[in-house]
C-alpha cells in the first residue's frame, strides 16, 4: 500500500511569524480519492505545495509516489494541446490522450488546437487529461472548478470518479460528493481524516458539534452549581470555625474540638466539590475546539415602489460582428432570485455587465425601474488593492459593519492591517462580498460570487439570502447553492 506520511510538520512563510502548520502529523493512503476541506486561509494550497516539494519546512514528509501540483502555468501556450500534453507525459501515445479527452467531453481535434485559444474550462480539462496519463504520479488538484460551468463540473466529477486516486481541494459540495471517497479536513486544532464523501463528513461534523454543544451547556450548568456549592460550604465552614471562640445560644461554652472537627469536614466537602468543578471545567475546555462559528450575516435590501425592477426584451449581444447569444427575455420582480445558467462563453457575465452600464453592443430593449440602486460582486478580484481600511474608505462603506462582516466570515483580525494583494483568493472574494453586504440596494447582481469561498461561508451566505429575501440576478455554478437559493433559473 502506497502512502504519504507527514511527521511533525511545521511551516510558516518567510518573514511571517504566523505558523500555517505547527507540529502536524498524519498519514494518507494514496489509493484514496481524497477531498481536502478547510476554511479560507487555513493552508490548503500551502499543504499541496509542501507535498509537491515547492517549499522548505521543518519535520518530515515521506511519499512513496511522485506528487504533481495542478494547476500550473503553461510555458509557450501558443503550442498545440498535443505538444503540451506530450511534454507532460512523454511516454503516452496519442490515442491515450484522445481517450482521456473524450472522457472529459473534448473532441479529438482539441489536440491540434493552440492551447492559448482554449477557454479556461477547456484548458483545465486538457491538462487533467495529460497529467492522468502519468501512471505512477499522484495528482494534487487545487480548486479545478473555478472556471467550469455546471455541466463541465459534472463531466470533470464523472472523470475523476473513474480514476484510482488523487488529492482534491474544492468547496463545491455537490462536486465533492460526485467524486471522492475520503475527506481530509484541516480544523482549528488538528487534522481529521474520515471515510465517505462531503455530505457524510458534514453530517458527522454537525452531529458531533451538536453533541458537544449540548454537553458544553450541561457542563456549564454543573460548573455554576458546583461553584455555588463550594462557596456556600466554605462559608459554612468559616462560620463554624469562628463559632469556636463564642458561646452557644444556651450560654454554654462551645466544644472547640467538636466545632473544629465539624469545620474541617465542611472544608473537606468544599474541596471535594471544588475538585469536581475543576474536572468539569477541564472537560468543558476540551469541547468545541474545532467548532466553526458561523454567525448569522445580515442584509438590509431596499424596497422599490415598482414590483418589476428589470425587464429584458429580445436582448442579444455581440463581440464585434459575432453574436454572443440568442435573444434573451426576462422580467425580474421584487423578491425573485434569478440564476443565469449556461455554458462558458454564452454571455452570462456580459449580460450582467450590460445591465450595469457597460458599453457592449446589443439589440433589443432593456428597461429598469426609476432610481434603481444595484450592488455588484464581480467575478474577478484583480482590481483589489490597498488594505481593508483603505478599501472601505474608497468605497464609502461603514467601516465597523464592513469589518464585522469579514470577522463573521472568518477573516482574522491580524489580516486587517495587511495589503489585500497578500490575501488568499478566498479572502479576496470575501472582501467583495462584504462590500456588497454593506450596501442597501434594490437589486444584488453577483457574478460567480462563490469562487474560492470556503464551504462554511457558502452556507452562511445561503442562510443570509433566504432570511433577507433580497432581489437578485446571479451567476453561480455551485449546484447545491443554486438549487437552494434560486427562485427561478434562466438558461442562456
Amino acid at each position: 500500500m502506497s502512502a504519504i506520511d507527514i511527521q511533525h510538520l511545521t511551516f510558516s512563510y518567510e518573514g511571517d511569524d504566523k505558523e500555517i502548520f505547527h507540529d502536524v502529523s498524519f498519514r494518507i493512503d494514496t489509493d484514496w480519492k481524497l477531498g481536502l476541506i478547510a476554511r479560507n486561509g487555513k493552508g490548503k494550497t500551502t499543504l499541496l505545495r509542501l507535498l509537491s516539494g515547492a517549499y522548505e519546512y521543518e519535520g518530515k514528509i515521506n511519499a512513496s509516489v511522485s506528487c504533481t501540483y495542478f494547476p500550473f502555468a503553461v510555458p509557450e501556450p501558443q503550442r498545440t494541446v498535443g505538444e503540451i500534453l506530450q511534454s507532460l507525459c512523454p511516454s503516452a501515445q496519442e490515442w491515450e490522450f484522445e481517450r482521456e479527452l473524450s472522457l472529459l467531453r473534448l473532441d479529438e481535434g482539441t489536440l491540434t488546437r493552440p492551447y492559448a485559444e482554449l477557454s479556461h474550462g477547456e484548458q483545465t480539462k486538457a491538462l487533467l487529461a495529460g497529467l492522468f496519463c502519468n501512471e505512477n504520479g499522484y495528482l494534487l488538484i487545487d480548486e479545478p472548478t473555478n472556471h467550469l460551468d455546471a455541466e463541465a463540473r459534472r463531466s470533470v466529477a464523472a472523470y475523476l470518479r473513474r480514476k484510482k486516486s488523487f488529492l482534491l481541494v474544492s468547496h463545491d459540495r455537490a462536486f465533492l460528493d460526485d467524486c471522492i471517497d475520503h475527506v481530509l479536513c484541516i480544523q482549528k486544532r488538528d487534522i481529521e481524516i474520515q471515510s465517505g464523501n462531503c455530505s457524510s463528513w458534514l453530517q458527522n461534523y454537525e452531529r458531533r458539534q451538536a453533541m458537544e454543544t449540548a454537553r458544553n451547556e450541561q457542563l456549564q450548568k454543573d460548573v455554576d452549581r458546583l461553584t455555588e456549592a463550594t462557596r456556600r460550604t466554605a462559608a459554612w465552614a468559616d462560620r463554624t470555625e469562628a463559632s469556636k471562640y463564642g458561646k452557644a445560644a444556651s450560654g454554654l461554652k462551645q466544644d472547640k474540638g467538636y466545632v473544629g472537627h465539624k469545620a474541617a469536614k465542611l472544608m473537606q466537602r468544599a474541596m471535594v466539590t471544588q475538585a469536581h468543578r475543576q474536572r468539569a471545567i477541564e472537560e468543558k475546555s476540551a469541547l468545541l475546539q474545532n467548532a466553526e462559528r458561523c454567525d448569522r450575516l445580515r442584509l438590509r435590501p431596499l424596497r422599490h415602489r415598482s414590483q418589476t425592477l428589470i425587464t429584458l426584451t429580445d436582448v442579444q449581444m455581440y463581440y464585434g460582428a459575432r453574436k454572443i447569444c440568442d435573444p434573451i427575455g426576462l422580467e425580474l420582480r421584487q423578491g425573485e432570485r434569478i440564476a443565469l445558467d449556461g455554458s462558458n462563453g454564452c454571455g452570462k457575465s456580459s449580460l450582467l455587465r450590460l445591465l450595469l452600464g457597460a458599453d457592449i453592443r446589443h439589440d433589443g430593449r432593456i428597461e429598469t425601474a426609476s432610481g434603481l440602486i444595484v450592488s455588484y460582486v464581480p467575478q474577478t478580484t484583480a482590481d483589489l488593492h490597498g488594505n481593508p481600511t483603505e478599501y472601505a474608505r474608497a468605497h464609502r462603506l461603514d467601516e465597523r459593519l464592513f469589518f464585522a462582516i469579514l470577522s463573521k466570515m472568518d477573516v482574522q483580525a491580524d489580516a486587517f492591517g495587511r495589503n489585500i494583494e497578500t490575501y488568499s483568493e478566498g479572502q479576496k472574494k470575501k472582501i467583495l462580498l462584504a462590500k456588497s453586504l454593506c450596501q442597501s440596494a434594490h437589486v444584488y447582481i453577483w457574478d460567480e460570487p462563490l469562487n474560492y469561498i470556503d464551504m462554511y461561508s457558502r452556507m452562511q451566505i445561503e442562510q443570509l439570502l433566504l432570511d433577507a429575501q433580497a432581489t437578485m440576478l446571479f451567476v453561480e455554478h455551485d449546484r447545491a447553492f443554486r438549487d437552494r437559493i434560486a427562485t427561478r433559473t434562466v438558461t442562456m
